[in-house]
């Protein structure tokens, strides 16, 4: 679904970001912990300005308090508009409302809970319709 979004908006000339939440957050503290940051290939301007970030697998990073805090900063910033452009996320995850506010702490639960639509799906997970009729 998320690749379907990414892809219709990419034909009417917006930018979008596809990434793993474990890739994202490495590459954002990778960024800003370089001492030598290529301002060509500033991959956190990136990913707070896309029109579209899609996260995926949120959940299956291991965290610590700077990813936590980093994982903020991209909610809030691209919530509020503090880039000063209208941004919107996709974020697909295997958890639970419950276990959100669990696995991170509230500041981030209570933003996705609060200012994102929540869809459930259910069925077969086509991964493994896919290897069934190989």
């Amino acid at each position: 679904m998320s690749s379907c979004i990414a892809a219709e908006l990419l034909k009417k000339n917006k930018t979008v970001l596809y990434q793993t939440a474990p890739v994202l957050l490495e590459s954002i503290i990778d960024y800003k912990m370089s001492k030598n940051k290529d301002l060509n290939n500033n991959i956190y301007k990136t990913v707070l300005e896309t029109d579209l970030l899609i996260i995926d697998d949120l959940g299956t990073e291991s965290l610590n308090s700077m990813k936590l805090s980093e994982m903020f900063t991209v909610l809030n910033t691209r919530l509020l508009n503090l880039n000063n452009r209208v941004t919107k996320t996709i974020i697909s995850t295997n958890l639970g409302i419950k276990d959100i506010f669990n696995v991170y702490e509230e500041r981030i639960g209570s933003r996705i809970v609060g200012f994102y639509d929540i869809y459930y799906f259910f069925g077969d997970d086509l991964r493994f319709e896919t290897k069934k009729n190989s």
